[in-house]
């Protein structure tokens, strides 16, 4: 080792020296480089591939040796013979390319040391033929036990170098390849040069053909140049190869290269997607992480399921396609995350089959549930029950406090009833307030009372209606199967029926379909389904009934009656539809639709006659009833004092105070606020009291017996005494006989109304007829009808 260091610290220029270590790595490096791009192709271009490594290892090896003896000094002029020079470096690149090619298709223990030991003689072949170029006037003596350390040393350090390129990766490989085998280079030559001694020989003759050094040295630097370029070439594959990775590596979906059937490599969004490492992928088949079950698949294209590191199931796209990567043809999988667009789907999927309030099923859902439990009824021949839920008060809730309020409530309910089911049952919110539970496979009905009695124990402890106003009640419908039903319509339909016989009968109870029901509750419960649309269908209209003065008979104003041409069963009568109505909610827009109709046509009238319009109850709830009709009178152009809107005692039954407030503000726009019915309700007197009615009218239900009951007279008379005293006019309705007509003008009625006088249906144009026939008193009186479509005079 000393007689090493002596050598090149005393017999060279340590700048060349320098020089030749430089040209030696970037030849090592060149070398590595090349054959890691020979690893990456197929047989074909792998043997090309090979070939260039060679030629830059054996370049590499020759230009080092001769820099290197540029570099020494032997203490006499030496110049080269150009054949063993030109030799030297045939026998470098031949030697690494055997060498090489060994060991690259061996790649076990063995080959790499063989491939050591014949890249050693390689490079001791091409270092003593170089020696047999030198030509100077002295005899080269080499010392045997040396040259044995330094080829030793060579193939040793040789076999490290294949050992670590074949076994380590990534630039570990890179490093540790190209440092051992710059070792083995230098290793063989400043070892081997150490045990050189030249020996003077004045006789010796050199060659003609000789080489000066300075020739020398330009070849050299142009073999130097040329490996230097090669190394130039080698990094730009690499840089090019990288920045192609690069690009890959953007990509949003996951790429896996496949070489005979196992993968070789991935993109980093595969490594984040799948949490794998690239080292833990490589040599292994797709199917270790990919699902071989293909859920869909159309040619090329499948979806399946990514088996992530942590073990999560991951859905993917998969596309198969065919390229050349690093020089040989392999299959690319193409893996796109499919995790946004499932969760999406099934958003959707949930969303079509669920409330999306309240996040129960809906009714698409709810009709699936009740077929498929029947099905299993009727094969393990077990019972099934349906529970139908309707909410009492809800809709006026709903209207008093607002739809936020409402929802609230709505949410409140579903988590009452998800209390109260048991797992296996199904809860649906069929629409508005209603709801339904399917209760299968228990034995009915005693399953079906317990569920009922535990829905209305729990909404007696939630929803107090006694303190809290917005509270709501529950009523309940059940119908079994197969008992009282076989088909889930006819189920539905009979668990109707018992939930409406509930609520016609008092509401906050529960009740089972009996098939004996009476087929009324089925007719209330068709006219209330049809009320809800007969707006829209357009089979309501609106007749006029005149109102008169009881003394000169002249026309005052009309009444504005609903009428209903129901399909299939001719006029239906108010009396028969508006307390449905009133009980189903659906007044709130009839009587709006109504108050409209009647405005809009008495704006058309060429006199101010007044229009009455009746106002139910319900209505009263409603917080903006002042306001909708103010822009009902500023849309259609009625003046305010033309209105009278007629109420009945009961509306000051509930809620009186807010009642009250309603009918003041009422007033103050203008609008005359008419005492309907009175003498039949509650609290009269106090009624009377407390508001300042613009007038009175007389239920018809005393009329009707004036001619036969005295005390029906005495009643009218105190009525119409009370009106006097309180400076409210009285009008009589109901008046349809002469005599009837004679005794209310006697006993001193300001108006009357009745069959007498006018039917709903009278003509406009016959107004004056109907005036003398009053003052004539003539019974059969001719009627008038306002109809929408007026006289072109009018």
């Amino acid at each position: 080792m000393f007689s090493v260091i002596a050598c090149i610290r005393d017999n060279h220029d340590w700048r060349l020296v320098t020089a030749a270590a430089i040209v030696c790595l970037i030849g090592s490096l060149t070398t590595m480089l090349l054959l890691s791009r020979a690893q990456e192709c197929d047989a074909g271009q792998r043997k090309l591939w090979i070939g260039a490594s060679a030629f830059a290892a054996g370049v590499g090896v020759w230009a080092t040796h001769f820099i290197a003896m540029l570099a020494y000094d032997g203490g006499m002029p030496i110049s080269y013979d150009l054949g063993p020079t030109s030799l030297s470096v045939i026998l470098s690149i031949f030697g690494s390319w055997v060498a090489i090619l060994i060991a690259s298709e061996g790649r076990t223990a063995n080959s790499f040391a063989f491939g050591g030991v014949l890249m050693a003689l390689g490079i001791t072949a091409m270092h003593f033929t170089g020696m047999q170029a030198v030509e100077a006037q002295a005899l080269v003596v080499y010392d045997a036990p040396t040259i044995v350390v330094a080829f030793s040393s060579c193939a040793a350090l040789s076999s490290v170098a294949f050992l670590a390129f074949f076994k380590l990766k990534g630039m570990k490989r890179l490093a540790a390849s190209s440092a051992a085998f710059v070792l083995a280079i230098c290793a063989l030559h400043f070892v081997s040069m150490s045990s050189i001694t030249l020996v003077p020989d004045p006789m010796r003759k050199v060659a003609a053909m000789a080489l000066a050094p300075e020739v020398l040295a330009v070849i050299v630097m142009a073999v130097s140049t040329g490996l230097i370029l090669m190394a130039f070439g080698a990094v730009f594959l690499e840089s090019h190869l990288t920045d192609l990775r690069g690009l890959a590596n953007v990509s949003q979906d996951g790429l896996v290269i496949l070489r005979e059937g196992r993968i070789i490599d991935t993109n980093e969004r595969f490594l984040s997607l799948s949490g794998w490492k690239l080292s833990e992928l490589t040599g292994h088949v797709p199917s270790a992480v990919l699902a071989l079950i293909h859920a869909e698949q159309e040619g090329d294209r499948w979806e399946t399921l990514l088996i992530a590191r942590d073990e999560r199931e991951i859905p993917v796209e998969v596309v198969t396609r065919r390229i050349v990567y690093r020089g040989r043809h392999c299959d690319v999988l193409v893996v796109r995350d499919l995790t946004e667009r499932k969760r999406a789907e099934e958003l959707i999927e949930h969303l079509a089959h669920h409330d999306v309030l309240t996040d129960l099923p809906n009714r698409s859902l709810f009709d699936t549930r009740i077929r498929q439990a029947l099905h299993v009824a009727e094969r393990k021949r077990t019972q099934v029950a349906l529970v139908c839920i309707d909410l009492d008060r809800f809709k006026a809730v709903n209207d008093l406090f607002g739809h936020s309020e409402g929802d609230r409530i709505l949410r409140k309910v579903a988590a009452i009833l998800k209390r109260c089911v048991d797992t296996d049952d199904t809860i649906a919110r069929l629409g508005g307030d209603e709801f339904a539970v399917i209760q299968p496979g228990k034995q009915q009905p005693d399953a079906a009372r317990r569920l009922a009695n535990r829905i209305l124990d729990e909404f007696a402890a939630e929803m107090d209606t006694a303190r809290d106003p917005t509270a709501v009640g529950v009523s309940i419908g059940i119908a079994l199967y197969p008992a009282d039903g076989e088909s889930a319509e006819e189920l539905c339909n009979n668990a109707d029926t018992a939930l409406y016989r509930v609520k016609h009968a008092g509401r906050g109870a529960a009740c089972f379909f009996d098939a004996e029901m009476d087929e009324s509750v089925r007719a209330r419960r068709q006219i209330e389904h049809e009320l809800r649309h007969a707006i829209i269908r357009k089979q309501l209209h609106v007749n006029y009934q005149p109102i008169l003065n009881a003394r000169n008979g002249e026309i005052n104003g009309y009444e504005a009656l609903m009428r209903w041409n129901r399909p299939g069963h001719g006029m239906s009568e108010p009396e028969i539809f508006i307390p449905i109505a009133e009980e189903s909610g659906s007044i709130v827009q009839l009587g709006e639709w109504i108050l409209h109709e009647a405005c809009m046509e008495a704006a058309r009238w060429p006199q101010p006659l007044s229009i009455a319009v009746n106002v139910s109850p319900v209505q009263f709830l409603l917080p903006n009833l002042c306001e909708r009709v103010a822009e009902i009178l500023k849309e259609t152009g009625l003046a305010p004092e033309r209105l009278e809107l007629e109420i009945t005692e009961a509306a000051l039954v509930r809620d009186r105070k807010r009642v009250m407030n309603t009918l003041q503000r009422l007033r103050a726009l203008g609008v005359r606020i008419v005492m309907d019915d009175f003498g039949t309700g509650f609290s009269s007197l106090s009624n009377l009291r407390s508001f300042p009615f613009d007038k009175i009218k007389v239920d018809r239900s005393f009329t009707g017996i004036l001619e036969h009951d005295e005390g029906a007279r005495s009643i009218v008379r105190a009525i119409i005494g009370l009106g006097h005293s309180l400076g409210m006019p009285v009008v009589t309705e109901g008046v349809e006989t002469e005599m009837q007509r004679r005794i209310v003008v006697e006993e001193g009625c300001a108006q009357v109304q009745g069959l007498l006088l006018g039917k709903p249906d009278i003509e406009p144009s016959i107004k004056q007829a109907a005036r003398e026939s009053f003052l004539s008193g003539h019974a059969d009186a001719p009627v008038t009808k306002l109809r929408r479509r007026r006289t072109a005079s009018q």
